[in-house]
């Protein structure tokens, strides 16, 4: 069921219910992060991992320090990258359950910028785990369909705030420690953070410490082939299509609209093809989030990343 009116989701959250909600990066399958049970069946929805851990989400009156130990260096990327697509992770406090961080010591947190779910959090005046909403693994949804398509009458219901802005999560930077990390890429970039901390964040390393750095991931049904250039796509298209293939093209020039477009022309593409081409964008600002998901999308499980 898909509902545009945030109190019938309220209600449903209360009563330990699993919500589908817009934010500005993807749609997230939400519960309360101190329901156990509400949490355990996100999981199971999504297939995915309880070692696997979970962002938590909080409104415009939340305090972070309630959920992590902040450092100055959190405190100013807060202030200036709150309410938006930048997840900080930090040393977790007491109140924060070892169901929503996999165990692990440390915890993910942001505040979206969606005006309807933060006026749904508001109302609340609690916190919401929010991952994707679609099966672990899979094209991210970025509509109210997408959501509906991917989990229809598994969660009790959808939240329409219309097509999510950004279109790609939200980058993870790791400020638990005195290396300043980028886990996950996204709108906000190395430069912004430099620009605020004063500082330079290095590349993600090591383990999975939190969403999104799995191999493979984003991954539509069909096979990817990633080529550096439109000319390289194109030659690539015509070969495939010369074996029999049914293929197609995702490609955009600007960055920016590739972002916000990428996982609704995977799914679209996906529909109609058994092969997908996609065009990398150049490595800088948002470019590098979507070489990272392309990357993850086409890394089989099986095996290794295919560029042309």
């Amino acid at each position: 069921m898909i509902e545009r009116d945030p109190t019938r989701a309220r209600d449903i959250l209360r009563a330990g219910g699993i919500v589908a909600v817009p934010t500005e990066t993807v749609y997230g399958l939400a519960a309360l992060v101190h329901d156990p049970a509400a949490v355990g069946r996100v999981f199971a929805v999504k297939g995915r991992p309880r070692s696997h851990p979970l962002i938590v989400h909080i409104g415009r009156n939340e305090d972070p320090g309630r959920w992590g130990e902040m450092t100055s260096v959190a405190e100013a990327l807060v202030g200036a990258f709150w309410p938006g697509p930048l997840t900080i992770l930090l040393r977790r406090t007491s109140l924060v359950p070892d169901w929503v961080t996999g165990g692990r010591d440390t915890v993910a947190v942001r505040m979206p910028d969606h005006p309807l779910l933060l006026d749904l959090l508001d109302e609340l005046d609690d916190a919401l785990v929010a991952p994707s909403a679609n099966r672990f693994g899979r094209v991210s949804p970025t509509t109210a369909a997408h959501v509906e398509s991917d989990l229809g009458d598994e969660i009790d219901l959808v939240l329409d705030g219309g097509p999510c802005r950004v279109g790609v999560e939200s980058t993870i930077i790791d400020c638990s420690s005195d290396t300043l990390q980028i886990l996950r890429p996204g709108a906000i970039d190395a430069d912004d953070i430099t620009a605020v901390c004063g500082r330079r964040p290095v590349a993600s390393s090591g383990e999975v410490r939190a969403p999104g750095m799995l191999p493979s991931h984003y991954a539509p049904n069909a096979a990817v082939i990633l080529c550096d250039d439109r000319n390289d796509a194109d030659l690539e298209v015509r070969r495939l299509i010369d074996e029999g293939h049914v293929v197609a093209l995702v490609w955009r020039e600007d960055p920016r609209d590739y972002a916000n477009r990428l996982y609704d022309d995977l799914r679209a593409a996906d529909d109609v093809a058994d092969i997908i081409v996609a065009v990398l964008p150049p490595p800088v600002g948002i470019g590098l989030a979507v070489r990272d998901r392309l990357s993850r999308a086409a890394h089989r499980r099986e095996g290794d990343v295919t560029v042309r």
